[in-house]
């Protein structure tokens, strides 16, 4: 190869190198700012639907966490893992339901997203933030009452310690365990002791009362 067709051949290959880094940027640009158009133009362009940035977030986490429901269910079109989650540990479905974001949340449960796994959980995100709808229709779809955040903490727990008293009623209706311990010590009823909320105390201490068996004395 001749030093002139080599100098070509570099530059070719810069040229490629920028083009890929700035789709890569717009990519991510896009699914943030709810570009669906533009989005939808760089992944019929090549971009792989499933690009992540520095945080582990594909383009599916990105547009999910903003509420962008026309993205999300475009980048869905493309074959995605649904189920993706990032360094934190968090999947499209947990930000959509940690932002509230309904229309999003329906989107990606109608795409097979996973309810239940380990650490967080979208009910459990949904409890936390006192999202009565969300949480009605997780546990509606057999998402797990049982499961434990890394704190060792259930949703009841966290709807008892932030105040979300219809949340509190919603999961008293479940199994859920009432006597669970997180690594902090605390049970769903002294956690909302301790955070004021006597309220919400009282009812998981009535429903201790309720499902405490009764005991028969024969004389």
């Amino acid at each position: 190869m001749t030093v002139r067709r080599l100098l070509i051949a570099l530059c070719l290959l810069c040229m490629t190198s920028v083009v890929h880094a700035n789709s890569y940027e717009a990519s991510l640009s896009s699914a943030r700012l709810g570009d669906t158009r533009q989005l939808v133009n760089l992944l019929n362009r090549g971009i792989d639907p499933d690009t992540i940035d520095a945080q582990g977030n594909t383009l599916l986490l990105i547009a999910a966490r903003e509420g962008h429901v026309q993205t999300v269910r475009a980048i869905l079109q493309y074959r995605v893992n649904v189920s993706h989650r990032n360094l934190a540990g968090d999947s499209a479905l947990m930000l959509a339901t940690l932002g509230g974001h309904r229309a999003v949340v329906d989107a990606l449960l109608e795409a097979g997203a996973d309810l239940d796994h380990d650490g967080w959980t979208p009910l459990i995100y949904a409890a936390f933030q006192g999202h009565l709808d969300l949480v009605e229709k997780f546990i509606r779809r057999g998402a797990d009452v049982h499961a434990l955040a890394p704190n060792q903490s259930n949703a009841l727990m966290f709807a008892a310690r932030n105040g979300h008293i219809q949340v509190v009623r919603r999961l008293l209706q479940t199994d859920i365990d009432l006597y669970h311990q997180n690594d902090r010590g605390f049970t769903a009823e002294t956690w909302a002791l301790a955070n004021g909320n006597t309220d919400i105390a009282a009812l998981i201490e009535q429903e201790r009362q309720r499902r405490r068996p009764i005991r028969l004395e024969i004389n």
